[in-house]
């Protein structure tokens, strides 16, 4: 049977839920145990997929197709178990499922309510696909207190009666600031946190203290007195210098000790800690720099591209160097191309990532142009690719390449796509549909030419990568790129859709219509990123 640790904060957000989640799904695996990591999401959309990057940070897409959140993504990093449509819930999806068993009559006329049927259906969640596990994980998002977590904290109060107290665990994330005025650390929001978690029929069995100055025995000690909790219970989480330094420092800390205690399991083997020790070496001595230039539409917030600036990092620990980035804004570069010439050229690589709608597009096809002819590393993903396809179009003389993304467009050298086929069949949709959910979602298999860059960086011509776009390459186009010298090196296995482009005669220059930064990992880099950052470090030395 498996065991459940619930991570519920407080105070504030932004605390790290999703970093002590992932990071203690990292130790407890280094000791040898299955885990599974799940997120409770309170807002009601169904799922990210429609909410702009601004509001929720990027949207992560799994194998099976799910937009989820992006915590998502660090349990992945930081597991390497593949998360699953399964693994995250939101209140909307609930109350969609809720009501639409109701309609049917599912529940014989009983009244509709939060209790029970609301929270069974967060249980039932929680509990499904668990049998082939030791320790199930559920961070509950948002922060104790709020109107719409009161649901999941039920739930959670109920599951730790239904399967005992040797068999749940309840971690609690606050924060103990430091008052600069004052020249101290003060507990009370942290004994405020508890008290309200506690006022709600939950109990946390250890503390995870967010701070910037390390707390001394006598403030623990008062910590554990007023929230009953054992004094080794209380652990600290200073900043920390890089993400995975983390999962170091919290078991340096005892926090996978104490949650094993909890559970009373005394006899757990040792972590084995050997891959995040030399990840920290790779980072601390690093051999070479690069500086890699994103021109982007979300550049204003990092985390619209989190996976994406993490699988740079993994490039560099691939290749044992640093890896700087410098977050450009495609909109500025709209009509001033010499200006975003004096920005590019000192750069060591240039990245276009994905996105939706034409604001900042001319940006982002300068940014290839400039890319493709001044011989910088270029790499293009998702509308990316597009952005470098209508680029090359518009080189080869169709000047009015567009996509109909963008609008009416004579060369439609970008087109929405409107069936293909997946595990389940041909998938069809209606140029009016819905926008949630119907993208082309999550992994598909690709086939690359033999004798392609893509394959020689794979080492395979067979590979399968995570999709969410809605348009794609119209192949009407492919025989005038691939004449300018574009070269289609990757295809679905039908032929039909476009995966990845190169260009034989540029030092580096490759596009893919996949999401390869979704399946990066610190301690497997993704091969296009660490053949990436390997071909900028070679340009760094030409600059």
């Amino acid at each position: 049977m498996a065991r459940f640790i619930f991570v519920t904060g407080g105070v504030v957000s932004s605390l790290g839920k999703g970093l002590l989640s992932a990071s203690l799904g990292a130790l407890l695996q280094a000791r040898g145990f299955k885990v599974r990591i799940r997120k409770f999401d309170p807002y009601l959309n169904v799922d990210p997929g429609t909410m702009s990057p601004y509001q929720h940070g990027e949207v992560y897409v799994t194998d099976d197709g799910a937009e989820s959140d992006l915590d998502l993504g660090h349990y992945e990093r930081f597991t390497g178990v593949s998360a699953r449509q399964s693994d995250n819930i939101t209140t909307g999806r609930i109350y969609r499922d809720i009501i639409a068993r109701e309609r049917r009559g599912d529940y014989l006329g009983a009244t509709v309510q939060v209790i029970p049927h609301v929270t069974n259906a967060i249980k039932e969640f929680a509990l499904a696909d668990t049998d082939d596990v030791d320790f199930v994980i559920c961070e509950i998002g948002g922060t104790v207190g709020d109107i719409e977590s009161l649901p999941f904290v039920e739930a959670i109060r109920q599951l730790r009666n239904d399967l005992g107290r040797d068999n749940t665990v309840s971690v609690h994330t606050t924060l103990v600031p430091w008052i600069k005025a004052a020249g101290e650390l003060k507990t009370k929001p942290t004994q405020h946190s508890v008290r309200e978690l506690s006022s709600l029929g939950v109990s946390p069995d250890v503390l995870l203290c967010r701070t910037e100055k390390v707390i001394p025995n006598s403030e623990r000690e008062k910590i554990a007195l007023f929230c009953n909790v054992s004094k080794s219970a209380v652990v600290q989480a200073l900043d920390a210098r890089s993400i995975y330094d983390v999962p170091l420092q919290y078991h340096s800390e005892g926090l996978d000790e104490e949650v094993l205690r909890a559970f009373r399991i005394e006899d757990a083997p040792e972590p084995k800690l050997e891959r995040w020790h030399d990840i920290m070496d790779r980072l601390d001595n690093y051999e070479g720099e690069v500086t890699i230039g994103v021109v982007g539409k979300y550049v204003g917030l990092p985390d619209a591209y989190k996976s994406l600036s993490e699988a740079l990092v993994h490039g560099g620990l691939a290749n044992r160097s640093k890896v700087h980035i410098r977050w450009l804004d495609a909109e500025l570069f709209e009509h001033e191309d010499a200006s975003l010439a004096a920005e590019l050229e000192p750069l060591h690589g240039i990245l276009v990532p994905g996105g939706f709608g034409e604001r900042g597009s001319e940006g982002k096809i300068a940014a290839v142009r400039i890319a493709r002819e001044r011989e910088i590393p270029f790499f293009g993903i998702c509308l990316g690719m597009q952005m470098a396809c209508i680029e090359g179009a518009r080189a080869a003389g169709i000047e009015q390449a567009s996509s109909t993304e963008f609008g009416p467009t004579p060369e439609p050298v970008i087109g929405l796509i409107t069936e293909w086929m997946g595990s389940e069949g041909l998938q069809e949709r209606a140029a009016d549909g819905d926008l949630g959910g119907t993208m082309r979602l999550g992994a598909y298999d690709a086939e690359l030419g033999h004798n392609s860059r893509a394959a020689s960086i794979y080492g395979s011509t067979s590979i399968s990568e995570r999709h969410r776009h809605r348009y794609e390459v119209n192949t009407h186009y492919v025989p005038a790129l691939e004449k300018d010298g574009l070269v289609f090196s990757g295809m679905s296995p039908d032929g039909r859709l476009p995966e990845i482009i190169e260009r034989p005669d540029h030092p580096w220059f490759v596009g893919v219509q996949f999401h390869p930064e979704l399946k990066s990992r610190p301690f497997n880099p993704h091969p296009l990123f660490a053949s990436f950052i390997h071909a900028s470090l070679q340009q760094s030395r030409l600059v």
